[in-house]
């Protein structure tokens, strides 16, 4: 090989290097990004593409219950999840000592009471048997949304999770039971009436706005992304709100979900 051959070679593999260098460091970030079925994580197929313009690359992983997401989060398995409020993820700080953080609302779900045998509340007899979640902040939340529609009385400040053993006056005399918040639509064949949070009717085909009881859209309950503590002022976490605090993702919640979700940002 002759001297002048290899030096062309040297500087053709060294151009081709210095080519090949600025392609590597454009490379979009990896996000792994865990919801729950359903809206959650049909929204964040649509914030997708606008994350891919601002470099990240969302890994979009579904979970089917309320505890793996923050467990998985913790664990270093995601970069974030997207599936809770405020006040269960302050539980599960609280109770497992998780170092999560919200970062930016999402999207808001109110809860509704749904029944498979009767129209309206009220054709729920007296005595009839509800089926609420049994996670605190859920089942609270439920026990609150009673209260607010008048069926049950709540001891004076239980704050936002509340418990069965907290009602003082039950009119109806019903049967309040508690259920993983996953099985509640499944439960309607066997209740009077169940609480079912919306992404789980939605995942189960039930049509949110066919509750007989529905909560009002206010109060802690919007939706947020969690990341761990750790990692809340990372620039990758920015671009991530700013993917989905768009007039594209809030135009899409609106015609998609008819209010049964709510942007909540």
């Amino acid at each position: 090989m002759s001297t002048q051959f290899s030096r062309r070679l040297a500087l053709g593999l060294a151009a081709s290097f210095v080519l090949a260098a600025p392609a590597l460091a454009q490379q979009n970030q990896v996000v792994r990004i865990g919801a729950s079925p359903g809206p959650h994580a049909e929204i964040l197929e649509k914030v997708k593409p606008i994350a891919a313009k601002n470099g990240l690359d969302l890994k979009i992983i579904e979970f089917s219950d309320y505890v793996v997401p923050n467990q998985a989060l913790a664990a270093g398995e995601l970069e974030a999840n997207s599936f809770q409020n405020q006040p269960y993820l302050d539980n599960q700080v609280k109770d497992r000592g998780f170092k999560l953080v919200s970062v930016g609302l999402t999207v808001n779900f109110p809860l509704g009471i749904y029944s498979s045998k009767y129209k309206s509340w009220a054709e729920v007899p007296d005595g009839a048997t509800v089926a609420i979640q049994n996670d605190p902040t859920n089942g609270g939340r439920s026990l609150l949304l009673l209260q607010d529609k008048g069926v049950i009385k709540l001891k004076d400040g239980v704050g936002f999770k509340p418990t069965v053993a907290d009602i003082v006056s039950n009119p109806k005399k019903l049967k309040i039971i508690e259920i993983e918040a996953a099985q509640t639509p499944r439960s309607l064949a066997d209740v009077a009436a169940a609480a079912i949070n919306t992404n789980y009717a939605v995942d189960a085909k039930i049509e949110p706005t066919s509750a007989i009881l529905r909560e009002d859209p206010k109060g802690p309950y919007v939706n947020l992304i969690a990341v761990r503590e750790a990692d809340k002022d990372k620039p990758w976490v920015k671009a991530l709100l700013a993917s989905y605090h768009t007039p594209e993702i809030k135009a899409f919640v609106a015609e998609r979900f008819k209010g049964s979700v709510l942007a909540g940002w």
